[in-house]
């Protein structure tokens, strides 16, 4: 708790509060008191105990994980979710699809 005061105490000084007056005012204005509110509530919100005791309780539902995968993993043209479209879904010369072909990594034609 006392580290936490220490916290707010040098994130929340009257620097912050000079920095905050503007946005706070505004905010009672419009009628909306739940910012201003919890300034003022800094000291109680956090509570160690309180927090920590959720790890204790027994767990009522687990999401299952997923099944190891056994295969091998995909190589060359089974990685694609798509197959290429080679040269009719770009609009390149001759050349430029013949190196792209040489030069790409992990596929072969």
């Amino acid at each position: 708790m006392t580290t936490q005061r220490a916290i707010y105490r040098k994130h929340l000084g009257y620097a912050a509060l000079r920095d905050v007056a503007g946005i706070s005012a505004r905010l009672l204005l419009r009628g909306r008191t739940n910012f201003v509110r919890s300034l003022f509530k800094l000291n109680s919100v956090y509570r160690p105990g309180l927090l920590l005791a959720d790890h204790a309780r027994p767990v009522e539902y687990e999401i299952p994980l997923p099944p190891r995968a056994t295969a091998s993993p995909a190589v060359g043209r089974a990685l694609y979710v798509h197959a290429p479209r080679g040269r009719a879904g770009r609009a390149i010369d001759a050349a430029t699809e013949r190196f792209v072909d040489e030069t790409r990594m992990g596929a072969t034609p």
